[in-house]
């Protein structure tokens, strides 16, 4: 049976709290472990499905549907973790085994505080 594309790592630059972070699946798993309120959904709701369909509406990047927090947000902060200006990169690598071969998609965001919405691409 042949093999079918596996997820094989995901990366953010400059997004959220991850100033660079690079997550290596094994076999196309990933395991993120944390305390409740940790981060691990939201990590993943930056990945899947915004990296796969690019939808930045509030509602699909909070893991519980809430609409309080827009993309704004997840690229700049707040308060004293807040930027003026950031530019961020989200990248998922798939790798097909048999062939020996990899795909990687990715967006970037630049945003800018007291400016409404952000440059999007990807």
């Amino acid at each position: 049976m042949p093999q079918r594309w596996k997820m094989n790592r995901a990366g953010l630059l400059n997004f959220w709290y991850y100033d660079d972070a690079d997550f290596v699946l094994e076999d196309g798993r990933l395991i993120l472990r944390g305390a409740n309120s940790s981060g691990k959904s939201v990590t993943m709701q930056s990945f899947i499905p915004l990296v796969l369909d690019g939808d930045k509406r509030p509602w699909r990047l909070d893991p519980f549907g809430s609409r309080d927090r827009r993309i704004e947000y997840y690229l700049l902060l707040d308060g004293e973790d807040g930027h003026n200006e950031r530019t961020a990169y989200l990248y998922l690598e798939f790798q097909d085994a048999d062939r020996e071969r990899y795909l990687t998609i990715g967006i970037g965001l630049r945003g800018r505080r007291n400016v409404a919405g952000v440059n999007f691409w990807g």
